[in-house]
């Protein structure tokens, strides 16, 4: 049973920092696709970052490259994204997922493509 939980969300001023964590259990953690998405209210649900397991392959949104950074401890099972540079508009419940039987190389930022979701995180940028 694939468990993804993840931790470190709350309430930031804009221009402040934060870091996820999305422990992750129940499969072998390698061969993966790990993502970080969002979803505003109102808004679809839209892929962050995402990176390969097996080769750190790293996707990232336009809106969030360059302040945001995704990283694995593959020891631990657990997939980051810290958050620099926080606005208003990063201001969402912010989801782990998983897909496994990933082939290599970059995986896609579609929230489509993934099998297994965590419950999410708040994270609410203040101004």
């Amino acid at each position: 049973q694939v468990q993804l939980v993840e931790s470190g969300g709350g309430s930031v001023q804009a221009g402040g920092s934060r870091r996820l964590s999305c422990a992750a259990s129940g499969y072998t953690f390698s061969d993966h696709c790990m993502g970080w998405f969002r979803q505003a209210p109102g808004k679809e649900r839209e892929g962050v970052a995402t990176i390969y397991t097996s080769g750190g392959h790293i996707y990232y949104l336009d809106s969030v490259r360059g302040r945001f950074s995704i990283s694995l401890d593959t020891a631990k099972s657990t997939v980051y994204l810290q958050m620099n540079s926080l606005e208003p508009e990063d201001t969402a419940m912010y989801y782990c997922a998983a897909r496994s039987s990933h082939s290599g190389g970059r995986c896609s930022g579609s929230p489509e493509y993934y099998n297994s979701w965590g419950q999410g995180t708040q994270v609410t940028v203040s101004s």
